[in-house]
C-alpha cells in the first residue's frame, strides 16, 4: 500500500517539540479535516477558468477557490488542527468490487489538469499535510481521523460534498456541506440530518443503500425515496432488520427490494466509510501552524495570488522572527542639521557603503522629501530639511552627488526624481536592493522593501503608508519621522549584505552594476524629461472615437431592431446565438464566449453586419479609454511622464506605466493616429527643438536567434541583407526568393516568431487559419531546412532542466524550477519559457546597453538632444536643433554595437514632427 504525505515542517518530525495551536490556551482540540478532491472540484465549477489564469496559461481557478475557501474555514472555524484528504488516480476496493462505481461521471475539464498538485503545492506552502493511500478514497482517510480525534475527546469538522460523510456525524463531528460553490458552506449536524433526510445520521448510509447515490453511480431500489427508506429503517431498525424481514414487506416497492436486496447489500458495503485505516501521519502531526512564508511568497509569485496572499498573513499574523531577526536593530542615530557636526559625521564613516533612504510627504503638487536617513554598519543619522542652514545643505549635496560615496538604495531611481526638484543630484550607488532582489528571484510579485525585509531578513517593516515605491510617506500628524526612516535605511543596507553573496553566485553581479544600475539613472532623466503632447490632437481623437462608438453601437442596434448593452456578455450570447442563430463559439462556464478573438473567428465564418458594427464599437472604445488615459496624464509642463519598471517582466524586459506608452496601438490606422499626439516640445533651458527622432533593431530576436543556434543558412541571409521571411519561405516552398507570395512569407513569419515563444503546431494552425496538419508539415519543412534552429531549441530546453535556469548573452537568469514536474501542464509551460526567456532577454539586455550607449555618447559630445522612450525595440529621442545628423550617426553607431553577435545588429532611423511622422 503506498502513501502520499505532503511534506510538513521540522517541527512536526517526529521526536521533535510541537509548536502550540494557535487557539486560546485550555480550549478543546478542534480538527478541521477536508475531502480535497470534493472541494477543489466545487471552486473549479464556482469560478470561471478563464478569469484565473497565470501568465504562462496556467488555469488556477480551483487553486484560488480551494485556497481562499480554507482562508475562511481557518478564519470562521479557528482549528487547533487542519489536514486535507485526496484521491489516488490508482483503483480502489469499490472499483474493484464494482467495476461501474463511479462511472459515468463527465470528462474532467481540460482547465482542471494540473490544480490538484498546485492545491497541494499550496498545502504544503502552508504547513497542513496531504493524505492519500492507494486502494482507499479520500472519504476513509477522514472517517478514520474523525473517529480517532472524537475518540480523544476533539471537536472534528469534515469538510465535504460527499453525502456518505453524514454518516460521520455524532456529539463531537459535525460536516460542512457545501450548498453553492465553496463560500456557502453550511454545517450539518445529527438534527440537521435527520431533518433533511428522517433518520438519525448513523443510519444514514443505510438509507443510501436503500435510495441509491447517483454520483457513485450506485443504483437504488426502484421506486424507493428518502420517505419510504427512513419508514423501513425505523420499523425494522435498520438495514440489516430490513433484510430479514423482505417478505414482510408488501406492495409493488416490497416486490422491487427483493429484486434489488443484492444491489443493496453491495451498495452498504461500498458506502460503509472505513474508520481504522493505518495512517502515515499522527494526529499531533496536523496542529495549525503559521505557513512557510517564503515559500509561500514563492508560489503565489507563480500563481499571481496578490490578494489571497494578503488575506493569508492577515489571518495568521506575522511568525516570530528568528533569533537573528530579533537582533535586528539600527545603530542609535543623530539629528543633523548643521554643517560641521554632518561633516564631520560623514567624514566618520570613513566612504564606508551607506544606506539612504527618504522621508516623504503628500503636498498637493505631489511628494515632497523631508529628510534623508543614512546608515553604515556602524552609525545612523536623519538629515531634516526643516530647519536644515544653507551650508549643512550644501555638505549634504556634496555628499549625494560624490562618486565615491559608495550608496545603497531601495529603489533608486524614484529617489533620484524626488531629489532632483530640489536640485539635489544623487549618484555613487552601488546597490538598488529592489534590483538586486529582481535579479536573484526575477519571478517575484513584489520587490517592495518592506516584502523583501520580511521574507529575506525575517524583518517586520510594515507598508510605508502611501508610497508603494519604499520611500517613507509621513502621515498628518506623524511625529516620529527619523526613526521609521533610519529604520528603512538599515534594512536596505542589511539586504545589500545579504544579496552580495547571491548575487556572485548566480553570475548577475555584472549586469546589477554595469548595466541596471547605470540604466536607473537614464531612465529617471528620461522619466523627469518626458514626451511632449499636443493636447488639441487628443481633444480631436477622443471626439472622433466617441463619434464612432455613436455611430456603430446606432447602427448595431438598427441591424438586430433593439438596443442592448454591447458590453454584456450575456447580452450578446442571447442576441448572437439565439436570435441571429451564429455558430456557436467556445464553450465557456457562462454560456459561448463573446472575447475578441472569438468574434473575429464568427465574422470571417458569417461575415453578419452586426459583428462588424460589435467589432467597431469594441476597437473605439478601447481607443478611447487609451486616449482618454493620456489625457488624464499630461502634467503642468503640457508632457506626459511615464514611469519605467526594471522589475516587473523576468525577461529583463522594461514595463511602462502610468501610463503604459508601450502599449500604443499601432496595427490600424485609427490606433496610429494615437501616436500623432506624441510631438516635438520646448526645451526649459531654452532649447530649441526641431524633431523627433525614432530608431529601431530590425528583426532582432531572429538576429539572435540565428546567432545562439549558428545556422549558417539564418546567418548567410542577415550577412547578405536579404529579406529573411522571404529567404526562409524559398527554402521551405522551394521557390526562388522572387516567387515567394505574401502569403507565404506572411506564413513563414508568424512560424519564425512562433519558434522563439514555443509556439505549438496547433498554435501556428490557430494563427494562420490553417489545418494542424498543413502547420505540423510547414514546422517540418522548416526544421529540415535549419536543422540548428531545430537543435538549439531542443537544446536549451534540456540544458535549462539540467541547470534549473535559462541564460541570456548577457547572462541573465530565469529559473524554471518547474522544468522537471511531474505536472504535464507546468513542465510544457516551463519548457516554452525556457524557449522564449534567451531570445527575449537578449534583445531586452541589447537595448538596455544601446540606451547607455546613445545616452554616454550624447553626454561625451555635450549635445543637448535627449532620449525620451523606450518602446521594446525602439528608441525615441528629441533633437536640438543643427544636431539630428551627428545624432543619426551616433545613434546608429551605439546601437549596432551593443552586442557583438555573429550577424549585423541593423538600425533603421526615421524623423518627424510627431512619433507617427517619425515611424519608418
Amino acid at each position: 500500500m503506498g502513501t502520499r504525505l505532503a511534506p510538513v515542517s521540522e517541527t512536526t518530525k517526529p521526536g521533535s517539540t510541537l509548536p502550540a495551536p494557535r487557539t486560546a490556551k485550555g480550549q478543546r482540540n478542534r480538527l478541521l479535516v477536508i475531502d480535497g478532491h470534493s472541494m477543489a472540484f466545487r471552486a473549479f465549477y464556482a469560478l470561471p477558468p478563464e478569469n484565473f489564469s497565470t501568465d504562462t496559461g496556467q488555469h488556477t481557478n480551483a487553486v484560488y477557490g480551494f485556497t481562499a475557501m480554507l482562508i475562511n474555514l481557518i478564519k470562521d472555524q479557528k482549528p487547533t488542527h487542519v489536514a486535507v484528504a485526496f484521491d489516488l488516480d490508482t483503483p480502489t476496493f469499490r472499483s474493484e468490487e464494482y467495476t461501474e462505481y463511479k462511472a459515468g461521471r463527465s470528462r474532467t475539464p481540460e482547465e482542471f489538469h494540473g490544480q490538484v498538485d498546485l492545491i497541494i503545492k499550496v498545502m504544503e506552502a502552508m504547513r497542513i499535510p496531504t493524505i492519500s493511500l492507494d486502494g482507499y478514497e479520500a472519504d476513509d482517510i477522514l472517517a478514520t481521523l474523525a473517529t480517532k480525534a472524537a475518540a480523544e475527546d476533539w471537536d472534528v469538522q469534515v469538510v465535504s460534498g460527499d453525502r456518505d460523510a453524514f454518516q460521520l456525524v455524532n456529539d463531537r463531528v459535525t460536516v460542512l456541506y457545501p450548498k453553492q460553490g465553496v463560500t456557502n458552506i453550511p454545517q450539518m449536524d445529527a438534527q440537521a440530518i435527520e431533518e433533511k433526510y428522517f433518520v438519525p445520521p448513523h443510519q444514514y448510509s443505510d438509507l443510501a443503500a436503500l435510495v441509491g447515490e447517483s454520483a457513485d453511480n450506485l443504483p437504488g431500489v426502484p421506486g424507493v425515496g428518502p420517505k419510504t427508506a427512513a419508514k423501513w429503517i425505523k420499523l425494522y431498525g435498520g438495514l440489516e432488520g430490513i433484510l430479514e424481514n423482505l417478505d414482510s414487506i408488501g406492495g409493488k416497492v416490497g416486490d422491487a427490494l427483493r429484486a434489488h436486496a443484492d444491489d443493496v447489500r453491495r451498495n452498504r458495503r461500498l458506502n460503509r466509510l472505513l474508520t481504522d485505516l493505518d495512517l502515515p501521519v499522527d494526529l499531533d502531526a496536523m496542529v495549525s501552524q503559521h505557513p512557510d512564508r517564503s515559500a509561500v511568497e514563492d508560489l503565489f509569485d507563480s500563481l499571481q495570488f496578490n490578494t489571497l496572499r494578503k488575506r493569508l498573513f492577515d489571518l495568521f499574523g506575522e511568525e516570530e522572527a528568528e533569533e537573528t531577526g530579533d537582533e535586528m536593530t539600527p545603530p542609535p542615530h543623530v539629528v543633523l542639521t548643521e554643517a560641521a557636526p554632518l561633516t564631520a559625521w560623514l567624514k566618520s564613516t570613513n566612504q564606508a557603503p551607506a544606506a539612504v533612504h527618504l522621508a516623504t510627504e503628500a503636498t498637493a503638487g505631489g511628494t515632497d522629501v523631508t529628510g534623508i536617513a543614512i546608515v553604515t554598519s556602524t552609525a545612523a543619522a536623519f538629515v531634516p530639511f526643516e530647519g536644515l542652514d544653507a551650508e549643512a545643505e550644501q555638505v549634504l549635496a556634496h555628499w549625494l552627488a560624490d562618486l565615491d560615496a559608495p550608496k545603497v538604495v531601495h529603489d533608486f531611481k524614484e529617489a533620484y526624481k524626488l531629489l532632483a526638484p530640489r536640485g539635489l543630484h544623487l549618484a555613487g550607488e552601488v546597490d538598488d536592493t529592489a534590483i538586486s532582489g529582481y535579479l536573484i528571484q526575477p519571478d517575484r510579485r513584489s520587490y517592495d522593501l518592506a516584502d523583501l525585509s520580511q521574507y529575506h531578513l525575517r524583518l517586520s517593516l510594515g507598508a510605508a503608508p502611501g508610497n508603494a515605491s519604499g520611500q517613507l510617506a509621513l502621515e498628518l500628524g506623524e511625529k516620529d519621522v527619523a526613526g521609521p526612516a533610519v529604520m528603512r535605511a538599515f534594512a536596505a543596507l542589511q539586504l545589500s549584505e545579504h544579496f552580495a553573496g547571491q548575487l556572485v553566485e548566480k553570475g548577475a553581479n555584472r549586469l546589477l552594476g554595469e548595466l541596471e544600475l547605470p540604466l536607473s539613472e537614464v531612465l529617471a532623466e528620461m522619466e523627469l524629461t518626458g514626451v511632449a503632447v499636443s493636447v488639441e490632437r487628443l481633444d480631436r481623437l477622443l471626439d472622433d472615437f466617441s463619434k464612432t462608438i455613436s455611430t456603430a453601437g446606432a447602427e448595431a442596434f438598427r441591424i438586430i431592431g433593439k438596443e442592448i448593452n454591447l458590453g454584456s456578455p450575456k447580452q450578446l450570447q442571447t442576441v448572437l446565438f439565439e436570435e441571429l442563430g451564429l455558430p456557436k463559439t467556445k464553450k465557456i462556464k457562462t454560456g459561448y464566449s463573446t472575447d475578441a478573438d472569438a468574434l473575429t473567428d464568427l465574422i470571417v465564418k458569417t461575415g453578419h453586419p452586426f459583428l462588424e458594427q460589435l467589432l467597431a464599437y469594441r476597437d473605439a472604445t478601447k481607443l478611447r479609454q487609451t486616449v482618454e488615459g493620456l489625457r488624464k496624464s499630461v502634467a503642468e509642463d503640457g508632457r506626459i511622464h511615464t514611469t519605467y519598471a526594471q522589475t516587473v517582466a523576468a525577461t529583463g524586459r522594461l514595463s511602462s506605466i502610468n501610463p503604459n506608452l508601450q502599449n500604443i496601438p499601432v496595427r490600424s490606422d485609427e490606433g496610429r493616429r494615437i501616436r500623432e499626439v506624441f510631438v516635438v516640445g520646448k526645451g526649459t533651458d531654452g532649447t530649441r527643438y526641431e524633431t523627433l527622432m525614432t530608431a529601431d533593431y530590425s528583426q532582432i530576436e531572429m538576429r539572435i536567434m540565428a546567432h545562439l543556434s549558428g545556422d549558417e543558412g539564418l546567418i548567410s541571409a542577415f550577412r547578405e541583407g536579404e529579406d529573411l521571411h522571404r529567404f526562409v519561405g524559398s527554402h521551405i516552398f522551394g521557390v526562388a526568393p522572387e516567387e515567394v507570395t505574401s502569403a507565404m512569407r506572411s506564413k513563414v513569419k508568424a512560424m519564425s516568431y512562433g519558434l522563439v515563444y514555443g509556439l505549438s503546431s496547433f498554435g501556428l494552425s490557430k494563427q494562420l487559419a490553417i489545418s494542424v496538419d498543413e502547420a505540423r508539415t510547414l514546422m517540418r519543412d522548416y526544421f529540415e531546412r535549419f536543422g540548428a534552429v531545430r537543435d538549439y531549441l531542443r537544446g536549451i530546453v534540456e540544458q535549462a532542466r539540467k541547470d534549473g535556469y535559462t541564460s541570456t548573452i548577457e547572462g541573465r537568469r530565469r529559473y524554471l524550477p518547474d522544468l522537471s514536474s511531474d505536472n504535464r501542464q507546468l513542465r510544457e509551460m516551463s519548457e516554452r519559457a525556457a524557449l522564449n526567456a534567451p531570445i527575449q532577454g537578449s534583445a531586452a539586455d541589447i537595448i538596455k546597453k544601446a540606451m547607455l550607449g546613445v545616452d554616454g555618447a550624447l553626454k561625451a559630445k555635450g549635445l543637448s538632444s535627449r532620449m525620451l522612450l523606450q518602446v521594446h525595440d525602439e528608441l525615441v529621442l528629441e533633437i536640438a536643433e543643427g544636431e539630428k545628423d551627428v545624432v543619426e550617426a551616433l545613434v546608429r553607431e551605439q546601437m549596432a554595437g551593443a552586442a557583438d553577435l555573429s550577424v549585423p545588429l541593423d538600425v533603421s532611423v526615421g524623423t518627424g514632427l510627431s512619433w507617427h511622422e517619425a515611424a519608418h
